[in-house]
């Protein structure tokens, strides 16, 4: 008898051995956002690592910004270790963010080197500087949200972003919502599992394939619908809880969301599985 699931298989490895998938080193023929938030919207800041990190996290402050009317400010807290590259990669960067309708801040010129948390541990002085660029960036923005990678996502530049937002919260007592989220590593305890419909996915591999340099030694965008599509099935029962009838949604993020109140995350024990016809923004009221 012949394996009823051998084209299911076959059409799935098509699909991520694509060799024909676009790539994007202008946004020539490429849909741009072009609805800008008002000043006085209220922001979410999205910290990432590294030029990519803002699209592989950037499912739940995509729908703040189409759903809720939410500036999104992207901060590039590094442009990756490569200096040669740096250039190229704030370019990608920029593409990424006109595509979703982030805007885009700097760190310093550059980006910030060696966040981590060795130096963290082991050179206080050098710590303090780059948390004071982090602080004077809150202070500037005043985020009601803030997305940064959890404190054990398996990377060390994704960890040091972890506590340089933190620290810097802290520094300032600025409260406001933090949602942690994961891609080297799984969390032990997230608490959302947020749902992205068709547009909003394809967006997001779209914007990914504006960061050429990247895509081209490893082609995650055109694995991120598995990699949500797997969410799904791990968040259904690490969120929902065990057992419980999975969503019928295809592609979905895991986070977790807390309130920072001045001085610590605060845990609110809510649990949160969110499918696209429901309001992201109820969550951050």
């Amino acid at each position: 008898m012949s394996n009823p699931y051998i084209e299911l298989v076959k059409a799935h490895d098509a699909l991520l051995q694509k060799h024909d998938a676009p790539l994007f080193t202008t946004l020539d023929g490429l849909a741009i956002a072009t609805k800008q938030a008002p000043t006085a919207a209220p922001v979410a800041m999205v910290f990432a690592p590294h030029p990519d990190d803002e699209c592989i996290i950037g499912a739940l402050p995509l729908r703040l910004a189409r759903e809720d009317g939410y500036r999104v400010i992207n901060v590039a807290v590094t442009l990756g270790s490569n200096m040669p590259r740096q250039p190229e990669r704030l370019a990608e960067l920029d593409r990424a963010c006109q595509v979703l309708g982030f805007e885009l801040q700097e760190t310093i010129p550059g980006g910030l080197m060696a966040v981590n948390p060795t130096t963290r541990n082991s050179d206080p002085a050098a710590w303090a500087e780059k948390v004071d660029v982090i602080a004077a960036l809150i202070e500037q923005y005043q985020p009601t949200v803030c997305v940064v990678p959890n404190d054990n996502d398996g990377h060390a530049a994704h960890i040091g972003t972890h506590y340089l937002l933190l620290d810097a919260l802290a520094k300032l007592g600025h409260a406001c919502f933090v949602v942690q989220s994961e891609f080297w590593r799984a969390m032990a305890t997230p608490n959302a599992l947020i749902e992205t419909n068709i547009a909003d996915t394809a967006d997001l591999i779209a914007a990914l394939a504006c960061h050429v340099g990247e895509v081209q030694r490893n082609p995650y965008h055109l694995r991120l619908t598995s990699w949500m599509a797997d969410n799904v099935r791990r968040g259904a029962e690490v969120v929902g809880g065990a057992g419980v009838a999975a969503p019928t949604f295809s592609f979905g993020t895991i986070y977790r969301i807390d309130r920072f109140d001045g001085k610590a995350l605060q845990d609110n024990g809510q649990k949160y599985i969110l499918s696209a016809e429901q309001r992201i923004g109820s969550l951050f009221q």
